[in-house]
């Protein structure tokens, strides 16, 4: 009977310690993957491709921010929950440094000045752990709001990259810019169809029917 007692006592603190490891090695593998971005020549091979430059290398500078957020201390998250009800401060701040950096002058100016680059790459960052604090708080309601914004936005430059006659990024040439318009319009349509059946599939399951 002591023996069982004693394991029932050490449950929380094992359960504890093995969450603490948890948020430990997804910092450290947010911190190895800041590292491998921040190399000069992964971060030429990204950006030498105006799609790979925003469909590849923001989801990563982003997932990176996601993995730093994963080992913060639950005070600090609860700190930072006080000024984010139901998520929305945090949902709020990615699709502004979203909506900004869409804008090809944006990815112009990264290209030519390195603090340009380094206030880009820390936006992406700090988005990315804004956006693995808020998504859960947020609820159905505020996800669907978030993703009304920023998808249709998505789509609608992704159109406008692949309609224009023009070059409106001038660091890469006209058949980039339409490729990218492509991608952002597909990653728009794929992930308004994955939330959806998400929502469905949720809802739908025999739980759910019973605590409604």
């Amino acid at each position: 009977m002591s023996a069982l007692a004693a394991r029932l006592l050490a449950a929380p603190r094992l359960a504890r310690w093995r969450l603490g490891c948890t948020g430990a090695r997804q910092g450290v593998a947010g911190a190895l993957l800041l590292a491998l971005l921040a190399l000069p020549a992964v971060r030429a091979l990204l950006e030498a491709s105006m799609w790979r430059h925003m469909v590849l290398q923001f989801p990563l500078w982003m997932l990176a921010g996601a993995l730093l957020a994963g080992a913060l201390p639950a005070r600090a998250r609860a700190a930072l929950a006080r000024c984010n009800a139901h998520g929305i401060s945090g949902l709020v701040g990615v699709a502004m440094v979203l909506a900004v950096l869409m804008v090809p002058r944006a990815l112009d100016l990264a290209l030519r000045s390195t603090p340009a680059e380094a206030l880009k790459c820390a936006a992406l960052v700090l988005a990315g752990g804004a956006l693995r604090l808020s998504w859960q708080a947020a609820g159905r309601v505020v996800q669907g709001f978030f993703l009304g914004n920023v998808l249709p936005m998505s789509f609608v430059v992704g159109q406008l990259y692949v309609d224009s006659p023009l070059r409106l990024c001038n660091a890469y040439l006209l058949d980039d810019q339409e490729r990218l318009g492509r991608w952002l319009m597909a990653l728009a349509a794929a992930v308004a169809v994955a939330w959806v059946a998400r929502v469905f599939w949720v809802l739908a399951r025999p739980e759910s029917c019973n605590t409604q």
